[in-house]
């Protein structure tokens, strides 16, 4: 027997997880609470997201891109009558699978073997007892791809069972985040702070949007930061009306607004942040609109509070920005859900703004958003970005940036 052949024997330790096995063994609770609901008798699990909140597994690759013969393994399944779940990876992450999981039931497929991925993990669902009545699959994960995803529906259907969509199930028990899930998100949200801070110290006419990503993701990075859903994002100028495009090579230059747009992760768990920054004095009517958006936040603080319906909160803020005259100006104003993201995103299972019906849902405690005013500026100058992380607990809702939202000048 090769090394290769012992090397799970070899290598693996203590687990690597960052909450107790009691949280763990709650979420597994109500996601089978969740599955007699839907009337789902089995969940299958791709998405990052969901191996990581069921079972603590995480990983830097995931095989997004990969070639069929290379598709992505790691996933896991879960009964709604059983109190355990089962763990299936390939040979070469079995280490990670037993260092970075809470799971007993771990199922290896060893590379090279005579069946398919996708008939290993059949024949070992049936041999458990696994493969009967409804079966719920996240069509909505990138993860695996939809050929892959279509050939797993297909085989599960030729063994009789009904398909369905699961991918809200996980999703929507992570809504509501267990008292230590809001201390990882509180820290995240310190290093946001320090991140931001970065940008603020070092911010200069001359740099890059790129050199400005640089000091934000080292400054995060020293904090303790992961890396983030999204990389970071700095725009300046007229660049800034798309400002979901990459941070570029464009110099920053006198006279320039600049916005930056940042989570901190910390545990996976991430808090949002977006601030606005003008080399020199900007023009008076550019000032007047940064200044009206900003003054949003007195409005915001004087209405959260656990149990808010977020039709009030649409309602208020709305009724602000119209007051003011800056409604018809918007590029975006609202927010979404935020927690456990892994890369390529970090929006969560809802999102909310005042043009869309908010279908009763209410911010309740253990619920974390984004709020974001964001609006076109006059004289072409750019777009006025301002984000901050909102945390609903038992008996208050808190900004958790420490950082004020107000226009940051920048001696040019």
């Amino acid at each position: 027997m090769g090394l290769r052949d012992r090397v799970g024997e070899l290598y693996r330790h203590e687990m690597e997880i960052p909450f107790t096995l009691k949280e763990y063994k709650r979420r597994l609770t109500k996601i089978r609470e969740a599955m007699a609901k839907e009337k789902i008798d089995v969940l299958y699990c791709t998405a990052p997201e969901s191996l990581f909140y069921i079972a603590g597994y995480e990983a830097a690759y995931y095989g997004a891109q990969t070639i069929r013969a290379f598709a992505p393994l790691s996933a896991v399944a879960i009964k709604q009558d059983a109190d355990t779940f089962i763990l299936f990876d390939r040979s070469d992450e079995e280490v990670l699978a037993y260092t970075h999981s809470i799971a007993t039931d771990i199922r290896i497929y060893e590379e090279g073997s005579a069946i398919s991925h996708e008939e290993f993990i059949i024949k070992n669902l049936k041999e458990a007892g696994w493969l009967k009545g409804t079966v719920g699959l996240e069509k909505c994960s990138y993860r695996p791809s939809p050929a892959i995803s279509q050939m797993y529906q297909a085989a599960v259907e030729k063994e009789g069972c009904n398909v369905v969509d699961g991918s809200s199930i996980v999703r929507e028990v992570r809504v509501i985040k267990s008292p230590q899930e809001i201390v990882y998100t509180r820290t995240a949200a310190r290093i946001a702070d320090i991140a931001m801070k970065a940008a603020i110290d070092h911010l200069k006419s001359g740099m890059t949007e790129l050199d400005v990503g640089a000091e934000v993701q080292y400054a995060y990075g020293k904090a303790g930061g992961e890396a983030p859903g999204l990389p970071v994002f700095v725009h300046t100028g007229h660049a800034s009306t798309h400002c979901h495009a990459l941070p570029s090579r464009r110099v920053i230059m006198p006279g320039d607004i600049v916005h930056v747009d940042l989570c901190g992760v910390y545990h996976r768990y991430h808090a949002d942040l977006g601030r606005m920054f003008s080399m020199g004095e900007p023009d008076i009517e550019v000032a007047k609109e940064l200044d009206l958006s900003a003054k949003a936040w007195p409005v915001l603080l004087k209405i959260i509070k656990p149990g808010l319906a977020i039709s009030e909160l649409n309602k208020v803020m709305k009724n602000y920005y119209r007051g003011v005259g800056i409604w018809e100006d918007r590029w975006w104003v609202g927010g979404y859900e935020l927690g456990i993201s892994f890369p390529p995103d970090w929006m969560g299972i809802f999102f909310y703004d005042p043009d869309v019906d908010a279908g009763g849902r209410i911010l309740r405690p253990g619920t974390v958003i984004n709020y974001e005013s964001d609006f076109y500026l006059p004289q072409g100058a750019g777009l006025s970005l301002i984000i901050d992380t909102i945390a609903f607990e038992e008996e208050t809702a808190e900004i958790l940036s420490k950082i004020p939202p107000d226009l940051v000048v920048v001696e040019p």
